[in-house]
């Protein structure tokens, strides 16, 4: 039902109207590219100016005749706002210009459905979907109305028109219940990295920034990467090597855009909590944009609504090599600490730079320190070289070793766990842990 599309692209009439007391406007040329990520093939663009919208069609009645006569003269078979309409306002506009037309949102939900390939991602995307057509039924089976009384004249009870809202309302409340099934499946995943003490680091920023170009560059796993928005919907999880840190589990998530519909952001609520639950967020942000500040401040607000905010962050300013003389650099703060990264996915540039970032801000996990083992703890000293952490031993007269170690304080928990030991039970000659 929601996964048909048309072979060619539908030409298509964009419309984007400024409002003087819009504070956030959107943007006209992210507009054009949803459009042409969609399919659409985009035959006109109708700009204007007003002060509010007009209740009954949006955009005063000069407008709307120039767009009537822009339909009538390309055959558009449809026109897309960059606006939210209200269920009448797309009603009245499409029987006025006798087309189909759809807002930001419903523009947005159809790219979400192109873009899902997983059984979680298509779940998703019909729950947003049926949550936005709920306001949008239309009264279209006069034949099945609620008859009359009397004998010979008793109907079913209720119009087409309320059967379709309960059977919706059915459907909504079956795809909630599957996606709590998924969210919890989710949730024991982490607990079980979590015991593992394996960190997870999620990439998140704008649609379009490049993170999964980056993620296959780190992963080498093929994920699918265009240059277009929301290429990425399904999230992606690898496992990679950090050297001087260990194993971390990467995720790709989706791309964050501004004005990103409330409801789907609900919907992909499971996906999203991957972001949420990391131990590190890497921002990745389009530093070739020239609109980049605002895409970071639209990505700060999605990581607000989903409670992210405080986790540690590390910015990644990806496609440097779409800038003049831009080399990959490290930039640190006052204290040392790596505070953003300079790269480039698509050239490979920069990503050995990116892994001694994410060592650093990390590396508070990281063990460094000399232990001595007495002779009876050769079993834990095996473990300790296969885990490669022994970086030199001494033996003494006594059987005793005098081992320096550095590796990452959870497979120190892990190895100690196995031998039922803790990191205070050990000897140590150095630094503790």
């Amino acid at each position: 039902m929601f996964f048909d599309r048309p072979e060619s692209g539908e030409l298509a009439v964009l419309v984007h109207i400024d409002f003087n007391r819009d504070d956030e406007p959107n943007d006209p040329r992210e507009f054009e590219e949803l459009a042409l990520s969609a399919g659409a093939d985009p035959v006109a663009f109708v700009t204007g100016v007003r002060d509010v919208p007009n209740a009954k069609f949006f955009v005063g009645t000069g407008k709307l005749a120039e767009i009537q006569a822009l339909v009538q003269e390309h055959g558009a078979q449809l026109v897309v706002f960059n606006h939210s309409l209200s269920p009448s306002q797309e009603r009245n506009l499409e029987r006025a210009l006798n087309c189909r037309v759809i807002d930001r949102t419903g523009l947005i939900l159809d790219i979400f459905a192109q873009r899902a390939r997983t059984h979680e991602g298509k779940l998703q995307v019909e729950l947003a979907q049926l949550h936005h057509m709920s306001t949008r039924l239309v009264r279209g089976w006069t034949h099945l109305e609620r008859q009359g009384g009397g004998i010979g004249l008793r109907g079913p009870g209720e119009t087409q028109l309320e059967t379709d809202r309960r059977l919706l309302r059915a459907r909504i409340t079956m795809l909630e219940k599957r996606l709590e099934k998924v969210r919890r499946q989710r949730e024991q995943g982490r607990r079980a990295r979590m015991r593992a003490d394996i960190p997870t680091v999620s990439l998140v920023g704008y649609t379009n920034a490049g993170k999964s170009t980056l993620f296959n560059s780190i992963t080498q796993a093929g994920v699918y990467a265009e240059n277009q928005l929301f290429a990425t919907l399904d999230p992606t999880m690898r496992r990679v090597d950090i050297p001087g840190l260990g194993k971390v589990v990467l995720a790709d998530t989706v791309g964050f855009i501004s004005h990103l519909p409330h409801k789907l952001v609900e919907a992909f609520r499971a996906t999203l909590e991957e972001a949420a639950s990391a131990d590190l967020l890497l921002h990745v942000i389009d530093a070739a944009d020239p609109e980049r500040a605002r895409n970071i401040e639209q990505v700060e607000k999605v990581l607000g609504d989903i409670q992210a905010l405080d986790l540690p962050r590390l910015n990644l300013c990806n496609k440097i090599d779409l800038l003049e003389q831009m080399e990959p650099r490290i930039d640190r703060d006052d204290t040392g600490a790596a505070v953003a990264v300079w790269l480039s996915a698509r050239a490979g540039s920069g990503l050995d730079l990116l892994s001694e970032a994410i060592a650093d801000k990390l590396g508070h996990q990281i063990c460094r320190g000399a232990v001595r083992l007495k002779a009876s703890q050769g079993s834990l000293r095996a473990k300790l070289h296969s885990a490669q952490a022994v970086q030199s031993e001494i033996f003494n007269e006594d059987g005793s070793m005098q081992i320096s170690l550095c590796l990452p304080q959870m497979d120190l928990n892990r190895i100690l766990a196995a031998e039922l030991l803790t990191p205070d039970q050990l000897e140590w000659l150095t630094s503790q842990p």
